[in-house]
């Protein structure tokens, strides 16, 4: 079997670092290119050198020369450059794994008409750990449905620039599906004052922000004289990047389809 040929946006990054890692230690992938911003300071230089272990891989701000080796192009980044990065796929036919989150409705939809041409995994978290706990907060709903009050508590390290993150929102749909409401509706992001009684149907979101903390998501159900929490904590970025390469290897079998990690893993 041939390797995957992998292209990592934002290598120079924690998470473009890690994914360099991943890929590196993957016997069946292999790093075509590493890309970065025009005005990087790393560019030029050798992408596996990042890591402790040169690849002869420049990192290059040349997207479409970058492309044109690869097979799959991995994207943790910010939704504007993951959107002209998703352009430049879709010229190249070249498969697309998509961490980043933050997108506008108007984003989505540019990802949804992409995915008609070429094959994408867009989800909110790639670690499989994660996507077991989202099939756990589904049951849980469900059996939890009377007399319990959800809140969703996440934090992450001071870098992040988005609020509430992608996995916690994921987290909140999930729960909301599974009772039967609509998360628009329903949500509430963080309270001060006078807020009055908690509604039932309310599904509460807390954000942390500080240090260097990668990941930890806790969805806390409440009832009369007891509470349920299911938690999830990363301790690296690596299991992101490890579900990213299975998304890689998942969408060598599809010529076009937009997938979630759900769809990588057979949960559907």
């Amino acid at each position: 079997m041939e390797k995957i040929r992998y292209a990592i946006a934002g290598s120079s990054g924690r998470m473009g670092r890690t994914l360099i890692e991943a890929v590196q230690q993957d016997a069946g992938a292999v790093l075509a290119a590493a890309l970065e911003h025009g005005s990087s300071p790393f560019l030029g230089k050798d992408a596996g050198e990042l890591v402790g272990a040169p690849c002869g891989v420049r990192i290059t701000a040349d997207l479409d020369a970058a492309l044109a080796v690869a097979d799959c192009l991995i994207d943790f980044t910010r939704p504007e450059g993951t959107l002209l990065h998703l352009a430049a796929c879709r010229r190249h036919k070249v498969s697309l794994v998509i961490g980043t989150t933050g997108f506008s409705a108007q984003g989505k939809l540019a990802i949804e008409e992409a995915a008609k041409e070429i094959p994408i995994v867009f989800a909110p978290n790639m670690a499989v750990g994660v996507n077991a706990v989202f099939r756990l907060l589904d049951m849980a709903a469900r059996i939890l449905n009377e007399g319990y009050d959800v809140e969703v508590i996440e934090a992450h390290h001071r870098h992040k620039v988005d609020a509430p993150s992608g996995t916690a929102l994921r987290m909140g749909e999930v729960v909301a599906a599974a009772l039967g409401r609509d998360l628009s509706g329903c949500a509430v992001y963080g309270r001060e004052g006078h807020t009055g009684e908690r509604p039932e149907t309310q599904i509460g979101f807390s954000t942390i922000r500080g240090g260097d903390i990668v990941g930890d998501h806790t969805v806390l159900f409440a009832g009369s004289g007891e509470r349920i929490e299911i938690t999830h904590k990363s301790a690296s970025r690596m299991p992101y990047a490890l579900g990213a390469l299975r998304a890689g290897r998942f969408m060598s079998g599809h010529d076009r389809g937009l997938f979630d990690m759900q769809d990588v893993l057979g949960l559907k």
